[in-house]
Order: structure tokens, then C-alpha cells, then sequence
């Protein structure tokens, strides 16, 4: 029989049959459609909430740009430049928008940000790590089961009471300890911002660790690697990317929190890298000049500047760990690095 007689005797062929759904199996497959559109509707409803947040913030900022008054009194050159604070006096960086010459430069509030942030990390990343390896790795099953929670429940803490803490105990022990000529400064800020980030590096390292394959483990102890040489050399490396990732939110909570840096820093624009001085960081300063900005005003519009700022901070920050936490999750495979 040749091709198209078979060709033919498939189309004179009767269509099969497909089954009927019973009606219960209608109704299911329905409430899974409907279930699914919600699913669907709620994810796209946070990322619009997301980019009608974005697209605000970045329209009221958009006035430095568009209106010629508030370019004249906050220009680019003026955030980031050096400029005549008085007369017969050197060129300096200032911090003063409410004045009768407004006074806009960025540089002490990024001095600020980056000094309270640093301390921050320098305590947060190697207490959440290690904290993070000993009950993942070292800890007795009992000890592991009272210690993760405990310090899961400190990121429950209200920022304002870490805060209140930082302010009222941490900075007069310091002050006695240290010999601080400012009782708020930027070691006391940085470390009420340890306490905050501490829990969210712990958790997320502790479950990198966790989700390690144990063959890694047997392997290495199999060769004749010690429990620390494992932990060190086999474990933290296979959990690096996870480790990233607690790293790059701990820094996004230490470069975004408010309330404790606003209560323990000082609240001072000053241009200085000693930590013992007084701070004014970025979030901080929206916070306590939003509430007396004039709505429209250059100061306003400045304001929402900074927010912006604050977004392409952590943005670039996350996408930069991205690249690294792929390019380590390629050497781990053995490709291409």
C-alpha cells in the first residue's frame, strides 16, 4: 500500500471520541482557572503598586529638572559640588536647605549614610555568619531548636525601640567607654542598626547552610577533613550565594532604616570620617524634614531626590550581587566563571 493510499484511509477514518469531564470535575477544573486569576491578579497588582510608587517619586523629583526656581536653588552643582558657605571662607559642603541662602549639598548626607551603614555591617555580617555556621553546624540539636528562634524573634523588634535602646543605654556606655565627644554619633547609630540586621543575616545564612547537600559533608570528612576544615572550606563556599543574598538585605535594611539612625545619630550634617562625630543620614533626613517641607517647593522636590537616590543605591546593589552570585554559582557547577 503506498503513502497516500494509507494518507487517504486516515482521513475516511472516524475522529476519536475525546471523554466527557463529569460535572464535578468541570467545577474543579473551573475553581483551579479561578484560583490561578487571582494568584495572577494579586502578583501584578504588587508589581503595579510598586511601579506607581516609583513613577511618583521620581515625577516629584523631576521638578529640580523642569522648574528653572528649583534648579536655580538646588542644582546638580550645588548637591555635589563644593560651595561658598561665607564670605572669606573656603569652598565647603553644607547641608542648610532652609536659609536664606539654601545650603543643598549632598556629600555630608552621603558621608553619613555610608558611616553609619559600614559600622552596621563590619558588626552585623560577621555575628549573622558565624552566629548563622555554629547553629547550622556545631550546635547540639537542642540548643539549635531554642537558639534560631530567639533570634528570629529579635527581627520582630520595632525599629523605634532599638532605637530608644541605642539612644538611652548603648550611647551613654559607649560615651564612658570610648571617650566619644558626641554622645550620639556614628558608632552609636551603626551598632542600633547591627541589631536590626543581625536576625535577617542570621536567618537567611542559616538556611543557605542548611540547604547544602549533606554528601558535601560526608565527602569531605570522608577524605579526612576535620568538622571546622568542613565547615570552612566545603559548606560556606557551596552556601555562598545565599550568604550574598543575607549580606545584600541586611545592607538594604541598614541603608533604608530611619527611626534609629533619626534617634541615635545625632541628627548633625557634618563633613567628617570620624565615627565619634554626630550623623545625618539620607532616610533620616526625609524623615525629619518632610513633615515641615513646603508641598511644591525646591526643598520638597529634594527631598524626593534623595528617595531616588536611596532606590538606585540598593538597585545597583542588588543587580551587581546578581552578577557575582551567577558567576559563583558557575564555578560551583564547574563551568565558565
Amino acid at each position: 500500500m503506498d503513502r497516500q493510499a494509507v494518507m487517504q484511509e486516515q482521513d475516511l477514518a472516524p475522529p476519536v471520541a475525546l471523554p466527557m469531564l463529569s460535572p464535578a470535575a468541570r467545577r474543579r477544573q473551573l475553581k483551579e482557572k479561578a484560583i490561578a486569576a487571582l494568584i495572577t491578579a494579586v502578583a501584578f497588582t504588587g508589581i503595579a503598586a510598586l511601579v506607581l510608587i516609583l513613577v511618583f517619586v521620581a515625577k516629584e523629583a523631576l521638578t529640580l529638572v523642569t522648574d528653572a526656581a528649583a534648579r536655580e536653588e538646588a542644582s546638580f552643582s550645588k548637591m555635589f559640588l563644593p560651595q561658598m558657605v561665607r564670605k572669606g571662607k573656603p569652598l565647603g559642603y553644607v547641608w542648610q536647605p532652609v536659609s536664606g541662602v539654601p545650603k543643598v549639598s549632598m556629600i555630608p548626607l552621603f558621608i553619613g549614610t555610608l558611616k553609619t551603614t559600614a559600622v552596621s555591617m563590619l558588626v552585623a555580617v560577621p555575628l549573622g555568619i558565624f552566629g548563622a555556621l555554629f547553629a547550622a553546624e556545631f550546635a547540639p540539636r537542642r540548643l539549635r531548636e531554642i537558639l534560631k528562634p530567639t533570634i528570629e524573634l529579635l527581627a520582630g523588634i520595632p525599629s523605634v525601640v532599638l532605637g530608644f535602646f541605642a539612644l538611652m543605654v548603648m550611647a551613654s556606655f559607649l560615651q564612658e567607654t570610648f571617650g566619644f565627644t558626641s554622645r550620639l554619633n556614628a558608632v552609636v547609630a551603626g551598632l542600633g542598626l547591627a541589631l536590626a540586621i543581625v536576625p535577617v543575616i542570621f536567618t537567611v545564612t542559616e538556611d543557605a547552610l542548611t540547604a547544602v547537600p549533606r554528601s558535601y559533608r560526608e565527602a569531605s570528612l570522608a577524605l579526612g577533613a576535620t568538622p571546622w576544615e568542613t565547615a570552612w572550606k566545603v559548606v560556606l563556599p557551596a552556601a555562598a550565594p545565599g550568604i550574598l543574598a543575607a549580606c545584600v538585605l541586611g545592607f538594604g535594611r541598614a541603608i533604608g532604616e530611619t527611626m534609629i539612625v533619626l534617634m541615635a545619630s545625632g541628627n548633625a550634617a557634618i563633613v567628617s570620617w570620624n565615627l565619634g562625630d554626630s550623623v545625618r543620614s539620607l532616610s533620616a533626613t526625609i524623615a525629619a524634614e518632610m513633615g515641615e517641607v513646603v508641598v511644591g517647593s525646591p526643598h520638597y522636590a529634594l527631598l524626593f531626590f534623595i528617595g531616588v537616590e536611596l532606590f538606585l543605591f540598593t538597585f545597583v546593589l542588588n543587580m551587581l550581587a546578581g552578577v557575582w552570585t551567577k558567576k559563583v554559582i558557575q564555578r560551583l557547577k564547574g563551568g565558565a566563571g
